[in-house]
């Protein structure tokens, strides 16, 4: 239960939802589908916050959203077909999940100025705490965990 006294939330300890929040899109790969997948994190990252009181600092907004862009245009580019981006949070954190049709493991190319390109992966390792790929039966799914607040 929460008791909200003079407009401040205060948790009583027996307010903890069971199940983190979950949402996911499915993305055909046409024009704009990267700036929807940026808006669709964004309504998720504001549902955090009032379904869980979740509490992220000034960088989340944008540093999340930055992740989910790089991970679905590499999804974008490199496979054949639709994607779907897989939303999961808490009131810490938020993990997403890209699934594609390219069985193709991305890769993690060292740190290089001068290099034009091949940064996604890179930026996707600065940002998540953990990150990970596996194949599934239909491609592969690339997984990163971002904490809200550090």
């Amino acid at each position: 239960m929460t008791k909200h006294l003079g407009g401040a939330v205060i948790p009583t300890g027996f307010d903890v939802p069971v199940e983190p929040l979950r949402r996911a899109a499915h993305y055909t790969g046409e024009p704009g589908c990267i700036a929807e997948a940026r808006a669709f994190a964004a309504h998720f990252l504001e549902q955090l916050r009032t379904e869980w009181c979740a509490i992220a600092d000034r960088r989340a907004d944008g540093e999340l959203l930055l992740l989910v862009s790089e991970l679905v245009t590499n999804a974008d580019q490199h496979s054949n077909g639709p994607y779907i981006l897989e939303l999961e949070g808490t009131d810490s954190a938020v993990t997403v999940c890209v699934y594609d049709s390219s069985s193709a493991l991305p890769r993690r190319f060292p740190r290089n100025p001068e290099r034009v390109g091949r940064h996604g992966m890179e930026i996707v390792y600065a940002l998540a705490s953990e990150v990970s790929a596996e194949r599934v039966p239909v491609g592969k799914m690339v997984r990163a965990r971002f904490e809200l607040t550090r």
